[in-house]
């Protein structure tokens, strides 16, 4: 009888720590939603900031930039110095998260739009689960189940109806945009399977830190400050830059870093989902775009996938969890 209670509780704590991890990870897609539609009625041209005037590619770089100056000396007082001790292997994942994984998604992301449609690049974008999905049961880390197989194709066709069936959606494809917005889905999956890999033996404030050094250093070495000194942006704009890379940067990151570290990296990817029905309904109400029967649909499907994705036999649930106490 005790024994039964004894495997009661343990399950109720896994359950627990899943729900954790999906409200971390639906925060964090809240986040980065808030974010689009924030820079989409900026660059439909809000009188309280010039954001026509702001490049996307400063606009790349400044989040991170200013996520990492922010986010030092909360560290050094909140956690102390201790907590950027790595190795010499850690260090060079996370450089590699940075560059490749944030640093990656958003420049290919940027250059998709630039070559076809919003719609086109955050669709095509949003096939990451399936990647993660096919490379986390080929690499013998995931358990093929049919819930898990339903939802991964939920999220993607929920985000497809949401993107593309839009009251004002234009879809024009481009080879080189298409090749470009599947760069953005790569670098989005590694990201995911590098974080989780990263989360299972560091603190996730180091991994915070790192990845954003790294991503920070690449875009200065990219895009010299004296090239961004040269916009002569006002002090509104800066203040919004700064805004921003709050919003859509060192907040969102910290909760999907957060929830990535108590879920699998399919789990994680396909809760993210959530990002496109976030700015969609947002838009809706505070930049007047209306939905259609369409997105509205999708919108259903992204939310019934994020249901199914936690209904999985417990056997294909990551066994890091008991880790992860260490490592907040």
């Amino acid at each position: 009888m005790a024994s039964t209670r004894s495997d009661w509780k343990k399950c109720f704590k896994l359950d627990a720590r899943k729900l954790e991890g999906y409200l971390l990870i639906a925060a964090a897609a809240f986040c980065y939603g808030a974010s689009a539609a924030l820079g989409k009625a900026v660059f439909n041209g809000a009188r309280w900031v010039h954001g026509a005037g702001i490049d996307p590619l400063i606009l790349s770089q400044t989040r991170s930039t200013f996520a990492l100056l922010v986010l030092v000396p909360v560290l050094f007082i909140a956690r102390g110095p201790a907590v950027l001790k790595a190795s010499r292997c850690t260090l060079l994942m996370c450089g590699a998260m940075g560059v490749l994984g944030i640093c990656g998604a958003n420049f290919f992301y940027y250059y998709a739009i630039a070559k076809s449609t919003v719609a086109t690049a955050i669709t095509v974008q949003y096939t990451a689960p399936v990647w993660v999905y096919a490379y986390s049961v080929l690499a013998g880390r995931d358990r093929a189940t049919w819930l898990r197989s339903i939802a991964v194709l939920l999220a993607f066709l929920g985000c497809g109806l949401v993107a593309l069936t839009g009251p004002q959606v234009q879809f024009r494809s481009s080879t080189i945009g298409i090749l470009a917005a599947l760069g953005a889905a790569f670098s989005y999956s590694f990201y995911n399977v590098i974080g989780a890999d990263l989360l299972a033996r560091s603190s996730r404030w180091l991994v915070l830190f790192y990845t954003l050094l790294a991503a920070t250093i690449f875009w200065l070495i990219v895009n010299p400050p004296w090239r961004v000194v040269a916009q002569h942006y006002s002090s509104r704009e800066w203040l919004f830059l700064f805004g921003f890379a709050m919003i859509s940067m060192l907040i969102p990151f910290a909760l999907y870093l957060g929830g990535l570290r108590l879920l699998d990296p399919t789990s994680a990817i396909v809760t993210s989902c959530l990002e496109p029905v976030f700015a969609s309904l947002l838009a809706a109400m505070f930049v007047a775009e209306r939905l259609s029967a369409w997105q509205i649909l999708g919108i259903a499907l992204v939310l019934s996938q994020s249901v199914l994705i936690q209904l999985p036999a417990r056997g294909a649930v990551r066994t890091r969890s008991a880790a992860a106490d260490d490592n907040l």
